[in-house]
């Protein structure tokens, strides 16, 4: 697909004779906010730490295609944006110098911050404005001078998310990101994403390309659809024994289909989508139902048949 923005062929992984992940392909389009599901220590984390490049699978590939170039992944790179669940800000800077640090690194270096100070004010002077408007955008307008150990930890998060997003990456990666939080402060975050999504909505009505990739792995299958257009069902619990193979092989994806959109002002009505979390806890989380992978990879074809 000519707006596929992240392309994964072929991806297994495993760490000596523990077979983690098996055969997997997956196409992420442009604008997409996809959500990653599955059983426990089925290497959800394995297969995001192979799209940020910290983990290069054992087989097959991954690669970014963005500004009519496309890149394999063989290592961290700042076309990938990464928030995990526990935070890593720097304490003795402020909100807003955590957030522009990153433009710092990228776009200067020591000596020219030394010995070329000019630039360097007039440059700085711009990363702390563009830092100050991505803190309003995440409603910390108020917490721009302060420092990570006078916030909350659902602030923090919004900080962490502010830092990657100023660098525009083409995808952006949230592990568990409000797994630490309490409900209400997830609410809150969740319907950052909602906001992402609507910024996207208004990028293609205007003809633009819609600024915001996300793929987020989350453990609550409510979380998941009510924050994504996509979700995906990463599981162990499949028939391997009909691919040939004389042991377990390891994790594969089992579920892929869409969800429905949510404004950032929409109710969280669980119940609207009931039958689809019913769906995905019996395909992706029942051990006792082990789904065919051919038959899988089939209706996965005939869906990617109608999107095109």
């Amino acid at each position: 697909m000519s707006d596929t923005i992240l392309s994964i062929e072929r991806l297994s992984h495993w760490f000596g004779s523990n077979r983690v992940l098996f055969n997997i392909n997956l196409e992420i389009r442009r604008g997409q906010i996809v959500a990653l599901v599955g059983p426990s220590g089925c290497g959800k984390s394995t297969l995001l730490r192979a799209i940020v490049g910290t983990h290069l699978p054992r087989q097959g590939r991954t690669t970014i295609r963005d500004n009519g170039h496309a890149r394999p992944v063989e290592a961290p790179g700042r076309d990938r944006g990464i928030v995990y669940q526990r935070y890593s800000l720097f304490p003795h800077l402020t909100a807003q110098e955590n957030v522009a640090y990153g433009l710092m690194v990228d776009q200067t270096t020591i000596p020219r911050r030394l010995f070329r100070r000019r630039a360097w004010k007039a440059l700085r002077k711009d990363h702390m404005r563009r830092a100050a408007d991505m803190l309003e955008r995440m409603r910390l307008g108020a917490a721009l001078k302060k420092y990570p150990p006078e916030l909350s930890g659902g602030m923090c998060q919004r900080v962490a998310i502010a830092q990657a997003l100023i660098m525009n990456p083409s995808v952006l990666l949230l592990d568990e990101p409000f797994g630490a939080l309490d409900e209400a402060t997830r609410e809150e975050l969740q319907r950052i994403l909602l906001t992402l999504y609507a910024e996207n909505m208004a990028a293609r009505e205007r003809g633009d390309a819609p600024p915001h990739t996300v793929m987020i792995v989350t453990h609550e299958i409510n979380e998941a659809i009510f924050v994504s257009d996509r979700v995906i069902g990463l599981s162990q619990y499949w028939n391997w024994r009909e691919v040939g193979e004389s042991s377990h092989p390891g994790a594969t994806i089992v579920y892929d289909k869409p969800a429905p959109v949510f404004a950032p002002d929409d109710e969280r009505d669980f119940l609207s989508f009931r039958d689809q979390k019913n769906e995905i806890l019996h395909a992706v989380f029942d051990p006792d139902y082990c789904q065919s992978y051919n038959d899988y990879i089939a209706l996965a074809g005939r869906a990617a048949g109608k999107e095109n």
